[in-house]
């Protein structure tokens, strides 16, 4: 059985419920990962924990090794990533305390590696449609199941901080169409999809953006008031979602199969090294499947 793999945003740095818990690293030929790995089991089923700031929230969004963090994952077998971030929000009805299973991005990030591949073996992966619907399904599911408000749908800004906003940003964000504001999904996003994983986001909302008149009035201690409670609410998300994923195999949108006709660089022109270092991303169509 494939593992589902949770990642923890600002605020979430361990799992409940889980038993047979052991923290270990996972090698990558990307480097390291943000901290070891956890690996337990929830209601029967293999998950894979990784604290995407680090425990103690040591790694700033622009120093986050996602690249090694979504290769270790594939190294580990897992095929269902649900990922959670702490967001502004650009809109009025989103307050403090909602989540938000988010459908699309804007990557405004620009100091990031974002992609496995390059010179020597060069792909192109849509992302027309960023997140598993599949996976969004059974977020909303899970959420009603246990009595949990959560919001379908949305667009998440991506920023590369670790600044906030300007107010003149905030407010182009909001004539975009924006709904949430933050600074670690993407590219986190698109490797998932370039490793063929399956993907959602859960949006937690923690404040206004800047954007609020009634910003200034927000303080530090009101933002990690809101992240505590995220954070337990994250948890209890986590206990109901992952049963239900396990059981499903399948992925109708076709994750799972998102370098199919990816790859562009002629076969006898693949650089080995590069090659050698794709082997858990893309080993399924690169023919070095571990």
């Amino acid at each position: 059985m494939a593992a589902i793999g949770i990642i923890g945003g600002s605020g979430l740095y361990e799992i409940d419920g889980l038993s047979d818990v052991v923290w270990r690293r996972v090698d990558s030929p990307f480097g390291a990962t943000s901290d070891e790995f956890c690996f337990g089991r929830l209601a029967g089923c293999d998950v894979v924990f990784v604290p995407r700031h680090g425990r103690g929230h040591v790694l700033p969004p622009s120093e986050i090794n996602f690249r090694a963090n979504i290769d270790a994952l594939k190294r580990c077998g897992v095929s269902d990533i649900v990922s959670f971030s702490a967001v502004g929000s650009l809109r009025e009805d989103l307050r403090p305390g909602d989540f938000v299973v988010v459908d699309q991005f804007i990557d405004r990030t620009f100091a990031r590696a974002k992609s496995f591949f390059g010179t020597g073996c060069v792909a192109h992966v849509s992302m027309a449609q960023p997140v598993c619907r599949r996976l969004g399904d059974a977020l909303a599911d899970a959420a009603r199941n246990c009595g949990m408000a959560l919001r379908r749908g949305g667009t998440y800004l991506v920023m590369e901080g670790p600044q906030f906003s300007t107010r003149a940003e905030s407010r182009l964000y909001r004539s975009w169409g924006c709904d949430v504001i933050g600074m670690t999904n993407m590219p986190e996003a698109k490797l998932a999809r370039e490793a063929e994983i399956c993907y959602a986001t859960v949006a937690m909302v923690t404040d206004y953006d800047c954007w609020h008149p009634d910003h200034d009035a927000v303080t530090v201690e009101m933002i990690l008031d809101v992240l505590t409670a995220n954070a337990a609410q994250a948890k209890r998300l986590i206990g109901a979602v992952v049963p239900g994923l396990a059981a499903v195999e399948a992925c109708p949108q076709g994750c799972r199969h998102a370098l199919d006709n990816a790859l562009i660089t002629a076969p006898d022109k693949r650089d080995p090294a590069v090659l050698a270092r794709l082997d858990a991303v893309a080993g399924r169509v690169i023919g070095t499947r571990r």
